[in-house]
């Protein structure tokens, strides 16, 4: 489910740059970015929390490094690719 999530959010931010671009009203599309990446975390989370339930210890050991990294990453791109067009307008605007 999180890797759903996951493509969603990448489309909606990709839509919320291209409607800027094209100058439509993008923030309906940046609010679905961000909003689809939390609900990735939080399917992620929740997937994680399988394995806590089954004591998968090796599984988490494993796993939760790297996508730990991975996800505090991409959050951070996802942010930063879904708020450009209001920094890129009021930069316009001045």
């Amino acid at each position: 489910m999180w890797i759903i999530l996951g493509v969603i959010a990448i489309v909606a931010t990709f839509i919320n740059l291209y409607m800027y671009k094209a100058g439509k009203d993008y923030k309906l599309a940046m609010a679905m970015g961000l909003s689809f990446t939390a609900l990735t975390i939080c399917a992620d989370y929740s997937y994680l929390s399988r394995w806590v339930k089954a004591e998968d210890w090796a599984a988490l050991s494993d796993v939760i490094p790297a996508m730990a990294r991975a996800f505090w990453f991409l959050t951070i791109v996802s942010i930063l690719l879904n708020i450009a067009p209001i920094f890129l307008e009021r930069i316009h605007n001045k």
